[in-house]
């Protein structure tokens, strides 16, 4: 009878515990709940495979590719929304008090609220793609920093969601942040002048990554990358320079990507042995070769001539001075070799040659009574 009584003892221990297990929760609907949060678990690769995947096809057979960065950037977030739904319904069959109830709300509000702003934190990406199709009103640059503000911001909101919903006050608390702030700020002063120092620059839209810039006593290359407080310019030896960005707020910025023409400007020297003729035609011959070149710009269009300039030391100076269409270096390189080569060849076919740095000295006789040089004297012969 002990033995029976003992048993029942056991079962009803064991039924208390199974009831009350954790903080009074059924063990059961523990078992459950965890049951149903794996079911959609492992419903989340399929939920990919089945809906994302088809999206992504759907989206592939368009030709505008913005769609396509969408999908590919709300993968994740969307990837998530099987485990939102997961923990809500296992914590859904749990009998549980007003205060563990108003804390489980607040679990399943808080991981809505993370996938909504993470979707749109992701989401901001592609929509800077988007805004690169305004880049007539807007440079790239800015439209890169608008993207990034806009993922900075829904960050900020999505925090201060979730912290409103676990009722913590965010107004005290940036209130706070900004005695701090004020503090951080005096001891970091260059970096929010950089910071100011490069919304001007792209405000002013002073150069575009991929603009060839030189800046004095600075950096010369080509901009990669505009920072919040530097600037990424890869020099012509591929080495990347970091260039704060109050650098080239301050300085005087020369962007060669935006030249109109390629200029060249060359002094020709002609032997003094050539004639007023064989000059002439000369001068005229380049001038007729860059005037009837598509290449060149016309001289009603800019400065063009090609002019007789000086006497100089050594030669008879002829000015060349025009421009290319192209802004291009390789193909600039190009066509000042072609019209190297075909002055070279007017020269040549004009009789005459080019002109290199010489002097003539000139001696004059000397009478026959005075030693040119003084005789040598032995040095072993003694001196009376």
């Amino acid at each position: 009878m002990a033995g029976s009584e003992a048993l029942k003892d056991f079962t009803k221990l064991v039924e208390d515990v199974w009831v009350n297990g954790l903080y009074g929760v059924d063990i059961g609907q523990l078992l459950t709940a965890f049951a149903i949060f794996a079911l959609f678990y492992l419903m989340r690769n399929l939920f990919s495979r089945l809906i994302i995947h088809r999206i992504t096809k759907l989206t592939q057979k368009t030709t505008n590719e913005i769609d396509d960065a969408v999908v590919e950037s709300l993968a994740g977030p969307m990837r998530f929304i099987p485990v939102v739904m997961g923990v809500f319904f296992g914590l859904y069959v749990i009998d549980m008090d007003p205060d563990t109830a108003a804390f489980a709300e607040r679990i399943n509000k808080s991981l809505i609220a993370f996938t909504i702003f993470w979707a749109l934190y992701s989401a901001a990406k592609p929509i800077g793609l988007l805004l690169h199709k305004a880049n007539r009103f807007l440079s790239v640059s800015m439209i890169d920093w608008l993207a990034k503000l806009a993922r900075v911001s829904f960050a900020i909101i999505g925090g201060a969601t979730i912290l409103e919903m676990w009722g913590i006050e965010v107004g005290p608390l940036v209130a706070g942040l900004g005695l701090f702030g004020v503090a951080v700020a005096l001891g970091a002063q260059d970096l929010f002048k950089n910071l100011i120092a490069g919304i001007f620059v792209i405000g002013e839209q002073r150069f575009q990554p991929g603009d060839w810039i030189l800046v004095d006593g600075v950096v010369e290359g080509t901009v990669e990358h505009v920072g919040f407080r530097t600037t990424t310019v890869r020099r012509f030896d591929k080495a990347p320079v970091y260039v704060p960005n109050a650098r080239l707020s301050d300085n005087a910025v020369t962007n060669f990507s935006r030249m109109t023409y390629r200029r060249i400007r060359w002094v020709i020297g002609i032997e003094y042995s050539a004639t007023s003729r064989q000059l002439q035609q000369i001068r005229d011959e380049i001038e007729d070769f860059i005037t009837d070149n598509p290449d060149y710009v016309r001289p009603e269009e800019t400065s063009t001539f090609v002019r007789i300039d000086e006497f100089s030391a050594s030669s008879v100076d002829i000015m060349l001075y025009c421009f290319t269409r192209t802004t291009n270096w390789l193909e600039w390189l190009a066509i000042k070799e072609q019209l190297l080569l075909k002055i070279k060849r007017i020269v040549e076919d004009a009789d005459t040659g080019f002109a290199f740095p010489s002097r003539t000295i000139y001696i004059e006789a000397v009478p026959g009574d005075i030693e040119a040089m003084p005789k040598s004297i032995d040095p072993k012969k003694e001196v009376s």
